[in-house]
């Protein structure tokens, strides 16, 4: 390595284009704290011809991600192209091997390939750094891997999600429906044009997986986190949730018990006045519990391309000071195997939304079926939906079920028994309850 920090960038999106921005602005005071000079020497994306907004000239244009990540001019191979696939992995991949460092933002290549990438940086003697593919501009990684190594994390949990938080925010603060904020997100480039990724829930599970590998010393393993997205909360929910003194977020929690380790994300009931509540519109916030820190709140912008490039800049920092760690906080042989632990009772219970015939005795045979499972309910309340017009005849009746502490398996068995004796005239929505 020559006595400059030679950058390769693959992917010229706005996070990429955010990463020149800063290096063109600030190479002066970057050179100061790094140690050392950082400059882009080679980038590569999809589109060459593109207008991005961005002076290129004087850079060299590689032939492909490939190419640029075993190149000679090259120092920190810096994959912003996304996905798990290819080119990332492959390119990801031939710059450990050449003895590159790399830099990525890529949460879906961590998630479903982080051990084998970690093992291969580590065999190289090089850095894999990914501050930026959680939570953006938060340093959690950096927190979690470095700053508390002194403690034993007992759970991890957030808002990693600034598309869904939107989407629930909106639709609390202003009482409008899913589908129609879902529109507003899309036409303010909040979410994209197919919005499944965010609001199914599987962009906060990749970054969810890669925390859990940190927290608490396993190996990655996206397929075992439980994924429900946000696309059956109704505004009845929101509204009954507010009235009840909570609101909904879509959360990811990481929590380490006897039998294993529990990753689960999902629309979660938080109180209002926490911490965890207050984060609104497209912010994040990570918080963690350690038994010498106690707990941990970070919060701020999840996403775009200032504090995404950001993120990317503190590694490439990193890296040009000599501060080399493993990947995933501890070195991959010593990583425990992935246990998976069962859905366990949660602290506050669950929400349940109930549409019963309007007939005699609904309600007992409701409270005798979780009866059955040994569930206790903390209340039943009818509820009366905004979208019905007073005084018109239904024969449905909507009721919300509280529970105390009780095992997802059992609210699961008793909703099918509810479900099967032809109680319900359409599916039950069933949301959890965690107090913070």
């Amino acid at each position: 390595m020559t006595n400059t920090l030679r950058l390769g960038i693959a992917g010229l999106g706005t996070v990429g284009t955010g990463l020149l921005d800063i290096v063109t602005k600030h190479s002066a005071s970057l050179a100061v704290r790094a140690g050392t000079p950082i400059e882009v020497t080679e980038v590569t994306a999809r589109d060459r011809d593109k207008d991005r907004g961005v002076d290129l000239s004087g850079l060299t244009w590689a032939a492909s991600p490939e190419a640029m990540a075993t190149s000679e001019n090259v120092d920190v191979f810096v994959e912003l192209m996304g996905g798990d696939g290819e080119p990332a992995k492959s390119s990801v991949e031939a710059a450990l091997r050449a003895g590159k460092h790399v830099v990525t933002a890529n949460k879906a290549l961590l998630a479903m390939h982080g051990n084998e990438l970690a093992r291969l940086a580590e065999e190289n003697e090089v850095a894999l750094n990914f501050e930026a593919a959680v939570a953006g501009g938060i340093p959690i990684v950096k927190t979690i891997r470095e700053s508390a190594t002194a403690n034993q994390i007992s759970r991890v949990y957030g808002i990693m999600n600034g598309t869904c938080n939107f989407i629930m925010t909106k639709m609390r603060n202003e009482a409008r429906d899913f589908a129609d904020v879902l529109a507003e997100a899309q036409a303010l480039g909040y979410a994209e044009a197919d919005p499944t990724f965010d609001i199914g829930g599987f962009d906060a599970a990749h970054k969810l997986a890669i925390l859990t590998s940190l927290a608490f010393g396993r190996e990655i393993d996206f397929s075992a986190i439980y994924v429900e997205g946000i696309e059956h909360i109704a505004l009845d929910d929101i509204k009954a949730a507010d009235n009840l003194g909570f609101k909904i977020k879509l959360l990811g929690v990481a929590v380490e018990t006897e039998d294993g380790i529990e990753q689960r994300v999902h629309p979660t009931l938080v109180p209002k006045g926490s911490n965890i509540a207050e984060v609104e519109g497209v912010f994040n916030a990570v918080g963690l519990e350690g038994d010498s820190v106690g707990e941990l709140i970070l919060e701020g912008a999840g996403a775009g391309a200032g504090p995404t490039a950001s993120a990317v800049m503190a590694d490439i920092i990193d890296i040009a000071r000599g501060n080399v760690v493993h990947p995933l906080g501890l070195p991959v042989s010593m990583l425990k195997p992935y246990k998976r632990a069962r859905m366990r009772a949660h602290e506050g219970g669950y929400y349940i939304a109930l549409e019963l015939f309007d007939r005699p005795g609904e309600v007992a045979a409701v409270a005798q079926h979780m009866a059955n499972q040994n569930i206790s309910l903390a209340s039943i309340m009818q509820h009366t939906s905004d979208t019905v017009e007073k005084g018109a005849k239904r024969e449905t009746a909507p009721f919300i079920l509280i529970t105390h502490d009780t095992m997802e398996s059992d609210v699961r068995t008793a909703l099918d028994e509810i479900e099967n004796g032809g109680h319900l005239a359409s599916k039950p929505r069933v949301i959890r309850i965690e107090r913070f």
